[in-house]
């Protein structure tokens, strides 16, 4: 997707599970507050209109839109992407720390990816 693509607003939503930032701990970000996505995500999505993908990135997210099929934890969520597709497609947190997770589950880039990239192309249709 490119970069005029990806910032149009008639085609491409981003919505965080909170529009604040929680601050940190331990080094690491805090979880997005509950009270946050209780208090206005069905209001935005409903402004947001009907989505072709959704692409749930990062363990809050996939917890608050795929309840107990989330419940084992992000890699066996993100390993059971076909129970979602084509629809939604559960990622990992885009992060540099990562790269460990990556190398662990080689089957993301070989079989994931490729089949969310032809889906992203069919979704911008």
């Amino acid at each position: 997707m490119d970069g005029a693509t990806f910032y149009d607003r008639g085609r491409v939503a981003i919505i965080p599970m909170a529009f604040c930032f929680p601050g940190y701990r331990k080094g690491s970000d805090l979880p997005p507050p509950p009270e946050c996505a209780r208090a206005w995500r069905a209001e935005a999505l409903s402004y947001a209109g009907r989505f072709d993908l959704t692409v749930l990135i990062g363990g809050h997210a996939q917890k608050y839109h795929l309840g107990k099929a989330a419940a084992g934890g992000v890699t066996r969520t993100v390993a059971a992407w076909r129970d979602h597709a084509p629809a939604v497609f559960p990622l990992p947190h885009p992060s540099w720390r990562n790269t460990a997770w990556l190398k662990r589950n080689p089957w993301f880039e070989a079989e994931l990816l490729p089949v969310l990239r032809k889906r992203v192309q069919e979704a911008l249709k």
